[in-house]
């Protein structure tokens, strides 16, 4: 953890956690400028790892009780509620991997990982690429009520709804092939 705007654009990865609200994160990010932080590492090719609503703030524009506030702007779409008969979607779900994922190389078709979440963004739109001019996204996708991302993968950005810190093995495999990404 760093406050040092310096540390951490030079550092060799990136983390972006969140918790709470779409808004409250943005305005904590820009506080600091933290989102010309991510922006400038990613533009130069230094990996960034999104966490819950560190993966929501780096989508173009997250909307919460009508409120539709800009995100970072690195993926398009929107970060929007979920139809769902429970919200939160809290708990251990499985996700659908795309072909050629790094992030969840190894671990098998059915894996869960733990969520803890009542916004997501659901798809991303036609032709909508990693702002930084990088390859079409992997996506990974998961369902509560609806599909939505669970994963996200495009060059040096890599972002997870789901908490890999609290998804047990799962999660510590996923953390793994994320740090063999940075180095």
């Amino acid at each position: 953890m760093t406050a040092d705007s310096d540390a951490a654009l030079n550092c060799d990865g990136l983390v972006v956690p969140g918790v709470g609200a779409f808004a409250a994160c943005m305005a904590g990010l820009r506080a600091i400028r933290g989102e010309l932080i991510i922006g400038k590492r990613l533009a130069s090719a230094r990996p960034v790892l999104g966490i819950c609503v560190g993966m929501q703030v780096l989508f173009a524009e997250g909307v919460e009780h009508g409120t539709a506030t800009a995100g970072c702007g690195e993926l398009p779409g929107v970060v929007e509620r979920l139809t769902a008969a429970v919200l939160p979607h809290m708990g251990w779900n499985t996700v659908r991997q795309p072909a050629g994922t790094r992030l969840l190389a190894g671990l098998d078709l059915g894996t869960r990982f733990y969520f803890v979440h009542s916004y997501a963004a659901r798809s991303l739109p036609p032709g909508g690429g990693h702002s930084s001019g990088q390859p079409e996204p992997l996506l990974t996708l998961a369902t509560h009520g609806q599909d939505f991302i669970a994963a996200v993968e495009a060059g040096p950005l890599c972002a997870t709804q789901f908490h890999p810190e609290k998804s047990a093995d799962a999660g510590a495999a996923l953390l793994a092939n994320w740090l063999e990404m940075v180095r």
